[in-house]
């Protein structure tokens, strides 16, 4: 996925050295433990018989263990992996997820959620506008497009799984619901690790940014919700100057899930300090000399890392 990505950037010869040394040198730099490629059919360094766990995308044969799948291996103590480059999302209980209203159909929405299946938010699993904890009425059904409707793009939770595969997803609290005024973004799911917050509120320049576990993250203009009201109240416009924040915030998580770099929020921030301090307009963030240069940033901050911790 990187190299196909970079390979669209049109690097001159220059660029395309000093872009390969820092890629070589963040390989380096990588932990001894992660990091190394596999292909089908590949040996993973492990012995079986120190009660090695045997993870996804791995095998024993003849006494060793074997890649199923193309990625990278991991460990977590015992338990060796293969993680793939290019897998689908896979959905968890209390993923914080971001999608699109595709259907308004009888009590529930049905959204894409870049999953292999649409999912599925209940009438019943939501906040309603006036915040009143009630049962949902007929009335409720018919006023179901003045909350929600096609191509909205909202936020929520993932629920679970019922009996027939669906993927229901739950949003009954203040901080989920519809997200306006932004982009929506789509990134490799493998990019967003789960954390334990999803939701960023960039003070310094006014904006959210969601995290979603999915692939589909939220760059916006900072919504409040006010005291007593179940959905926020959104703008009818923003400022020119948060139009701006909104598209270098955008284009930093664009340059990092190019790069293949975990999408973090102080590495979508650096990227925008990075366009201001370098006086660079917003649409040559996407250029090949912007990609250079935020590689080579990520070389230097975990040298600096690691000279921390050593």
């Amino acid at each position: 996925m990187r190299d196909l990505q970079l390979r669209q950037l049109r690097l001159n010869q220059t660029q395309r050295v000093r872009l390969n040394t820092a890629l070589h040198k963040l390989q380096e730099l990588c932990p001894a433990h992660s990091g190394a490629a596999v292909a089908v059919a590949d040996k993973i360094p492990a012995n079986p018989e120190d009660g090695v766990l045997k993870g996804h995308g791995t095998l024993e044969m003849d006494g060793q263990i074997v890649a199923t799948l193309c990625g990278v291996i991991e460990r977590v103590n015992k338990l060796v992996y293969v993680r793939t480059h290019r897998s689908r999302y896979k959905p968890e209980v209390g993923d914080i997820i971001v999608g699109r209203v595709i259907e308004v159909a009888t009590k529930l929405w049905r959204l894409e959620i870049n999953f292999s299946q649409d999912a599925v938010l209940m009438l019943s699993s939501m906040n309603l506008p006036d915040g009143i904890q009630r049962r949902r009425t007929a009335t409720d059904e018919l006023n179901m497009r003045s909350i929600f409707e096609e191509n909205d793009v909202i936020c929520a939770e993932v629920r679970g799984f019922q009996h027939d595969g669906s993927l229901h997803l739950q949003a009954r609290s203040l901080k989920y619901g519809k997200l306006m005024n932004g982009q929506l973004l789509r990134v490799p799911p493998y990019l967003v690790k789960r954390r334990k917050q999803h939701f960023h509120y960039l003070e310094e320049y006014g904006l959210d940014l969601i995290l979603g576990c999915n692939g589909l993250v939220w760059v916006g203009g900072h919504i409040s919700i006010p005291e007593g009201e179940g959905q926020p109240r959104g703008k009818s416009d923003i400022s020119l100057d948060t139009r701006q924040h909104i598209c270098r915030i955008a284009n930093g998580v664009r340059v990092i899930s190019s790069l293949g770099f975990s999408l973090t929020v102080e590495a979508v921030v650096e990227a925008a300090k990075a366009c201001v301090s370098s006086k660079m307009d917003i649409k040559d963030m996407l250029g090949p000399e912007f990609h250079v240069q935020m590689a080579e940033r990520e070389v230097e901050r975990r040298i600096l890392l690691s000279k921390k911790k050593g």
